[in-house]
């Protein structure tokens, strides 16, 4: 009698893609999106905290190695910095992990950008549940942190795509923007529906009877898999993908969630102050009364471990988003 054991796990797993293994991916599409945006519009250039290589800014530092500005590990002096281009006439991006962003440097963020409302895009890495390096490094509540600033704008892209789709858009915006990045080998998902990335917009990827999944960022891919695999539970599941967190859409999200049907929010997030409680409210203050399950992390600091182990017993992962489905749909 052979028993089959599971491959362990590496340390690199602790910073693995979260691409299935197989899966199409598109390498470093913000990096190449940036440069894109850089050869029609000289205004944009990019800074960042020590991290170019980790946020993909290397590559558009390659490309225009005039525009680009290393600032060290320095988050306050790198918003700041950003801040006075932008004063000029520049369109700056400025790179770092969403943890540094949020945690480090609010004040200089909220009142040198924020607050005169300038064009500086805050590219954050390693949002959420994106990483295994434990606590220093996830940005778990980033969205909740950012949520009360007044003029900025929230943006948690799925897949290389909407990263492709949202940099030329966010560097038209006027007022900042935080884009919580995927790095590195990105998942390709939203190239096989009929979707355009609209900033502001949410848009319905799926429609179905049963059940609507309303989600933001890598979980709306986890969230199209859960609708296939709810199928063969004759369960049939619609799609609501909303990649700006603020402004929200709520209007439409409100009329897929105003349906009777059970609504399952799902974020790489904690399920305080994020898309769950986005929603919830928008609901609550249009008087629609509706069943709001939160797919999301706990409000806890997480362990450190490999992704693929730390997504399931988180319950971001496919497997998770299913059960937790049909538990609240019985």
């Amino acid at each position: 009698m052979s028993t089959v054991t599971k491959p362990r796990l590496r340390t690199s797993a602790m910073i693995a893609s979260f691409a299935d293994e197989g899966q199409k991916t598109t390498p470093a599409p913000f990096g190449h999106a940036l440069v894109a945006a850089a050869q029609q519009d000289k205004r944009i250039v990019g800074l960042t905290a020590d991290l170019g290589k980790y946020t993909d800014m290397h590559i558009f530092a390659e490309a225009f190695p005039d525009r680009f500005f290393q600032m060290g590990m320095a988050e306050q002096l790198l918003f700041g910095a950003a801040a006075g281009m932008a004063e000029t006439g520049l369109i700056p991006f400025a790179s770092t992990y969403s943890v540094f962003a949020a945690r480090r440097a609010y004040d200089f963020l909220c009142l040198d950008i924020a607050e005169p409302n300038l064009n500086v895009n805050i590219v954050g890495g390693l949002p959420g549940l994106t990483t295994g390096y434990g606590p220093s490094h996830q940005a778990t509540e980033d969205i909740a942190i950012f949520r009360g600033m007044p003029n900025l704008t929230i943006v948690d892209p799925c897949d290389s795509v909407d990263i492709e789709q949202a940099v030329p858009q966010l560097a038209a915006s006027e007022g900042p923007t935080y884009l919580r990045l995927l790095r590195g080998k990105v998942p390709t998902v939203l190239d096989e529906y009929d979707y355009t990335f609209e900033l502001g917009k949410a848009k319905v990827l799926r429609t179905g009877a049963d059940v609507v999944f309303v989600s933001s960022g890598l979980m709306t891919m986890r969230a199209l898999q859960a609708a296939e695999a709810l199928a063969a539970h004759h369960v049939d599941a619609a799609v609501v993908h909303t990649p700006t967190i603020k402004p929200f859409d709520a209007t439409t999200v409100l009329g897929e969630v105003d349906s009777g049907r059970l609504v399952v929010t799902c974020e790489n997030h904690t399920i305080v102050g994020g898309l769950f409680e986005t929603v919830a409210s928008a609901a609550v203050r249009a008087g629609v009364s509706a069943k709001i399950v939160p797919v999301g992390l706990p409000d806890e600091f997480l362990a450190a471990g490999a992704l693929p182990t730390l997504h399931e017993r988180y319950g971001l992962s496919t497997s998770r988003i299913v059960a937790t489905t049909l538990e609240n749909l019985a």
